[in-house]
Formats: structure tokens, sequence, C-alpha cells
């Protein structure tokens, strides 16, 4: 029994889909604990990468395809910047303007279909089952592995950055920023540009990898994205900004791992939401636990040592 739910194959494809989503949670590390702001526009322009990149890989350009998702998030967080920063509307509503919005414009994109297909059509992942020959049945987990790598060594040096360092400030507090002669909304715009690049880079590999897109694959994932931040935040801690970049695909992997278990333990279909919001439920309040549990423990050797002192007391 626990061999069949924790075989290689489970694994593999935990793995796989963890690199693939952890650029989601990449993108709300930056948007979400860098920048402080809550994009809720991460659905629709995961679901907008999915569909850009159908469009443009059934004319045969499978790696265009990703650099056009890539094209297609910057401009969807560039619109939900420009909301907030030149039109005063405050970040959930403007991620939530812009995610509604998202959804006409991603139906527009697929041909006012609600999915589309990529069966027959050659996808970066065909292509590298040739060139990573040596790596055998692993050559996806090579290639997904291989783009998180790039994305989080390219995240972590350009977090070190003049222009980085002016968006971890911004975060930590704009007005500081500001009095420092930095314009706030430009590393608000480019921070979320970058965001948005990413996720829709996530939704273009997932629907290379899937071979299919569909207008509601986006759903729940800025609360995913998030639960696999935590995770990581909550396993991994912040130390260093290496260790909470880390910590985001470890997260995501996780999360990925267990869902996949609970497939596994014939859990129906229809219940994999519910399943689902309990392991955000319990992620986002795992530091809470935590807590609790470091307070309880201390308020208990803090009453052994009481007990003990007022004893030897007693005994003089």
């Amino acid at each position: 029994m626990l061999a069949s739910i924790f075989s290689v194959n489970v694994l593999q494809s935990a793995l796989e889909l963890g690199c693939i989503y952890a650029l989601v949670a990449l993108a709300l590390f930056l948007s979400y604990s860098i920048l402080n702001i809550a994009d809720l526009s991460t659905d629709g322009c995961f679901t907008l990468g999915c569909a850009v990149c159908c469009q443009v890989a059934v004319t045969g350009h499978p790696f265009l395809a990703l650099f056009a998702a890539m094209a297609a998030g910057v401009l969807s967080g560039f619109i939900t910047a420009f909301l907030q920063t030149k039109l005063g509307v405050e970040s959930i509503m403007a991620g939530i303007i812009v995610n509604t919005g998202l959804y006409t414009i991603n139906l527009a994109v697929m041909g006012f279909s609600s999915n589309m297909s990529l069966v027959k059509v050659d996808t970066v992942f065909s292509l590298a089952k040739g060139a990573l020959a040596f790596a055998g049945g692993w050559y996806q987990l090579l290639l997904a592995a291989i783009v998180i790598a790039v994305a989080c060594a390219l995240m972590i040096w350009f977090l070190g950055t003049r222009l980085g360092l002016s968006i971890r400030a911004t975060g930590d507090n704009s007005a500081m920023v500001r009095a420092s002669s930095i314009d706030p909304s430009y590393t608000i715009m480019v921070g979320l540009c970058i965001s948005g690049s990413l996720t829709a880079l996530s939704g273009a590999l997932l629907a290379q990898y899937q071979k299919s897109c569909d207008i509601n694959v986006g759903t729940g994932m800025v609360t995913i994205a998030l639960a696999s931040l935590i995770i990581g935040e909550t396993l991994l801690g912040k130390r260093t900004m290496v260790c909470r970049v880390l910590g985001v695909v470890f997260g995501s992997c996780l999360y990925r791992f267990i869902v996949a278990v609970a497939l596994r333990f014939n859990v129906p279909a229809a219940a994999m939401k519910l399943v689902s919001a309990l392991i955000v439920a319990v992620a986002i309040s795992m530091p809470a636990i935590r807590q609790k549990i470091a307070f309880e423990k201390r308020k208990q050797e803090a009453r052994v040592r009481h007990a003990q002192t007022h004893g030897k007391k007693e005994a003089v």
C-alpha cells in the first residue's frame, strides 16, 4: 500500500508540477513578500500565459510561445500596477479588476473557446525528449528544473542589484524610498511586471506539459501559490534571500506531493478542491500554530522553574 502511494512515479510527477508551479510561487514571493502587495490578478494571468502559449505553439513555435506568454504577463502586471500607482486604486481592487477583465481577454485569445489542445503539436517537452535523451524518462523534470533554477538564480541576482534593493525597500517602507528620491510607483510597476511574466511563464509551461489549455486552469492559483510560499518560509525560514527563494521551490514541490498522495488515496476528483483548501488552511496557519506551541512550551518551562524555586524556599 505504502509502496504504491510513495512510488517513484508519484515523486516524479510531483516534482515536475512542483517546479512548474514554483514559478507562480516565485512571482507571489516578489509581489506579496517583497513588495507587500496582494496581487489577485494571478489566476487570470496564469490562464493568459496558457492561452497565449497555445496560440503561438500551434503555429509551430513552442519556444517563442514561452516568450510571448511572458510578454503577455508583463502587460497584465503593467495594467495592475498602473491602476494602483496612477489611478489610486487599492492593490486588492486592482487585482480583482484585472482578473475579471482577463477572463474575457483569455476567451478571446483562445478564439472564444473554453479549451485548446496541443496533442499533435510540438512542445518544448517533446523537443527536449531528444535533446535530453540521456535523462531517460526524467527529461521533463530535468527541463522544468533547469527553468526554475535559472529563474531562481536571476531572482536572487536581481534582488541584489540597485533596482532590486529599491524594490525591497519599497515593500518595507515606501515613505523612506520616496524621501530617498526614488519613485515607488516605478519600483512597484517593475516588480509587478516581473511577477506577471513569471506567472504567465508558469502557465505556458503547464500548457505545453499537459498539451492543453482550459479557461478555468488558473482558478485558485493565488491561494495555491500562497500556500507553497508559506510552507517554504515555515520549514526553511527567512534567514537569507537564497534560503527564502529555495524555500519557495521546496514549498511548491511539497504541496504538489501532498496533492499527489491524496489522489493515491482515491480521493474523488470532486473533493480535490476541498483537499486543496485544507492544505492551504493548514499551511497558512502553520506559523501561528508554531508560535502557539513555542509559547506554551515556554510557559510550561516557566511553571516548572517557578515550582522548583518555590520548593527550595519552602525547604529553607
